[in-house]
């Protein structure tokens, strides 16, 4: 049984910051329609439009929005564990946690994965690799999936970082943030091997402290937040040896996304001051009805279309190569008059594939009724479980899904491997290690229901 987007928005308590959830659509609609404006599709592969045409990587500065993503998420982590504390009793929380943040998440994610497994399979198997652009999208299908493998680690993380946030406040932060500017000195100005993949946790878990913040109302000055991020990505930009661009760009040295870097921080920290500060209006207009609830059936939807907007991007070239109409050389004048009907026919095509998957991330009611996506209630109502596999579980699907999104889905017969922290790992393999770890996952929740039965 799912619950309607009606039911969820006549539902929702006054109390609910409806702003976090416009935040977390926006963010992630304004990623989807990025990645759809940076394919630069050809009949010799597929390329990015930014490296293509270097001034507009500026526009990488609004369009790179995923730190507010992660920002929202320790909003809501820090709500959703302080609720199960609560409800708790004083017992262990920590598997209903993992369990209520993760269900949402990798259902849909190991149903893409396993269709695209699938499929990639048998081109294999029929012996036909499907030129240039088929090998190019098995590479690419799966890079998003980076994201979901660094929201895991930050779901396992957040009852230790909530702990330090209790304590220190803004000086938790000021911690992460310090050690992501030491990593940078330690990789630019001393050349010291590998220090700069510290950055993934140190970059990524100081945006998530803001969220922690916001949570308890301690940016009370979103304008010099914002100011202050803004000026120090300026400035790292202007001085070196930090790139222009907010994203990866193919072939460069240094990347701002992978790894993180100081800049990348900076940017993040302008962005969360800056929608601090449309926090009032925004909240006023969540207010309508009619709004609030295309927010929330928009939320129901969002991880699915996030995980299909490649597919239906491709499926849209796709189609046109097989229609024989030719694809013109990308950033031409011919090429920018089809970017208008080529993003409707991928919304289109979204649209069609999130009826057809959404329902492995519909929500189900629970204990504390529908309206409680900020705050999820434990499993059969209780709060004590098998945290040690939970957390197991979690670390696994963490590094089946990072190792995904670096193997791609070419090569699944021939053994290609990428390097995950320092080892190498093969597509079968990441897919292995996600599954099981979903399994773990659910599985103590399973033996917590029983128990509680018992």
């Amino acid at each position: 049984m799912t619950v309607s987007a009606r039911a969820m928005a006549a539902a929702t308590p006054a109390s609910r910051d409806r702003y976090v959830d416009l935040l977390r659509v926006a963010s992630l609609a304004t990623v989807v329609c990025g990645h759809w404006l940076m394919a630069a599709v050809s009949t010799d592969g597929i390329g990015n439009l930014l490296a293509l045409v270097p001034p507009l990587q500026v526009l990488t500065w609004g369009l790179q929005v995923m730190p507010v993503f992660f920002f929202v998420g320790g909003f809501s982590h820090a709500l959703s564990y302080r609720s199960l504390e609560r409800r708790g009793g004083g017992r262990p929380v920590y598997a209903a946690f993992l369990r209520a943040r993760l269900q949402r998440l990798l259902r849909p994610t190991l149903v893409f994965v396993l269709v695209w497994a699938g499929l990639a399979l048998l081109v294999q198997l029929a012996g036909a690799d499907g030129g240039r652009l088929a090998g190019a999208a098995l590479r690419m299908v799966t890079q998003p999936l980076w994201f979901i493998g660094i929201y895991l680690a930050m779901v396992a993380l957040t009852p230790p970082l909530l702990r330090l946030h209790a304590r220190w406040g803004w000086g938790a932060f000021a911690a992460l943030a310090g050690a992501a500017a030491l990593v940078d000195v330690l990789r630019f100005a001393l050349g010291v091997p590998y220090a700069e993949f510290l950055n993934f946790a140190f970059v990524w878990l100081a945006v998530h402290q803001l969220g922690f913040l916001r949570a308890d109302g301690r940016i009370t000055r979103p304008a010099l937040l914002g100011a202050a991020g803004l000026a120090g990505a300026v400035l790292l930009v202007a001085a070196g040896p930090y790139p222009l661009s907010m994203v990866g760009m193919p072939g460069e040295k240094v990347s701002n996304m992978a790894p993180p870097t100081l800049a990348l921080l900076c940017h993040g920290m302008w962005l969360v001051g800056a929608v601090q500060l449309l926090a009032r209006p925004a909240t006023a207009w969540l207010a309508r009805p009619q709004v609030w609830r295309g927010v929330v059936a928009a939320n129901g939807v969002a991880m699915t279309a996030f995980l299909w907007h490649l597919t239906a991007m491709l499926g849209v070239y796709a189609a046109q190569l097989a229609a024989g109409l030719a694809l013109p050389e990308p950033a031409t004048a011919a090429w920018w008059a089809q970017v208008p009907p080529r993003l409707l026919l991928a919304a289109a095509l979204t649209a069609a594939l999130v009826a057809c998957f959404r329902r492995f991330e519909a929500p189900r009611p629970g204990p504390a009724g529908p309206s409680a996506a900020q705050a999820p209630a434990p499993a059969a109502g209780g709060a004590t479980g098998s945290g040690p596999g939970a957390a197991v579980g979690t670390t696994l699907c963490l590094l089946g899904i990072l190792g995904l999104s670096m193997t791609g889905l070419g090569g699944l017969l021939e053994g290609h491997t990428a390097v995950l922290i320092a080892f190498p790992v093969t597509a079968p393999a990441a897919i292995g290690m996600a599954v099981g770890g979903a399994w773990l996952v659910e599985r103590s929740a399973s033996a917590r229901r029983v128990r509680l039965r018992g």
